[in-house]
């Protein structure tokens, strides 16, 4: 893993997901096979392999602090190139201390992660009902999640780690994207821990060699995605739980 402290010129980007987007990371150390965000490769001019390379924008809490003061309020997605608690947010809090400058001006938050180490930053999301955290899980099966996300937490940490944040009055959502295999069975596992779930199909093709490699073909499949998405609106609705299908 190749670490890089830099120096970003801006970090506050317009997004045509939510208002604003702050990544505070270029690479992932999670390096889901399926991430889209591998596209920024071509405008970085990075030759290592998606998850061996990390560079740390170690400004952006100074130059969010200088921004936010320039810029119209808006809701900010943290993050969409990166997950902002990949396990260098740990020792860098670069996620963190840009979540202290939107709190404090009390600017809305959607924060995007995989990790359980969001947990860390309870007392900055519980202060705030313009936050959202969504934790991404994919699948209910532990082989298939191995397959395609290895290096990110097991579904267990983060269902866990709903729970918490739910616990703790903290405004969450579970977002089944990419779907994959055994999705439908997250339901279940997810009632009485969520405020509501997203629901997405897989609309790139970074990972098609591992579905290949695995036999896992008919995944990809339309009518896959159509039956997964009736399946889990089904148990959703079943469950009580809001739901919000982009697709």
């Amino acid at each position: 893993m190749i670490v890089k402290e830099v120096h970003a010129k801006t970090i506050l980007s317009k997004s045509k997901v939510q208002d604003y987007t702050i990544n505070p990371y270029i690479g992932c150390q999670h390096a889901c096979t399926y991430c889209h965000a591998r596209f920024i490769k071509r405008f970085t001019g990075h030759k290592e392999e998606w998850g061996e390379f990390v560079d740390v924008k170690v400004n952006a809490p100074s130059l969010l602090a200088l921004e936010i003061r320039k810029k119209k309020r808006g809701r900010v997605w943290v993050s969409g190139l990166c997950d902002p608690y990949q396990p260098l947010e740990k020792k860098y809090e670069v996620t963190r201390k840009c979540l202290e400058i939107l709190s404090r001006h009390n600017w809305p938050v959607t924060v995007q992660t995989k990790s359980p180490l969001v947990l860390r930053d309870t007392d900055l999301l519980k202060n705030s009902d313009n936050i959202e955290v969504t934790i991404t899980i994919t699948t209910a099966d532990e082989k298939i999640r191995q397959i395609f996300e290895p290096n990110a937490s097991s579904i267990t940490q983060r269902l866990d780690a709903l729970e918490k944040l739910h616990s703790a009055g903290i405004k969450n959502s579970l977002m089944i994207a990419p779907i994959l295999p055994l999705a439908e069975d997250l339901v279940k596992k997810a009632s009485g821990k969520v405020d509501r779930v997203i629901l997405d199909r897989m609309n790139y093709h970074y990972a098609d060699w591992v579905y290949r490699k695995h036999g896992l073909e008919y995944a990809r499949d339309e009518k896959f995605f159509e039956q997964k998405k009736t399946e889990l609106v089904d148990a959703l609705k079943k469950e009580g739980i809001p739901y919000r299908p982009l697709f």
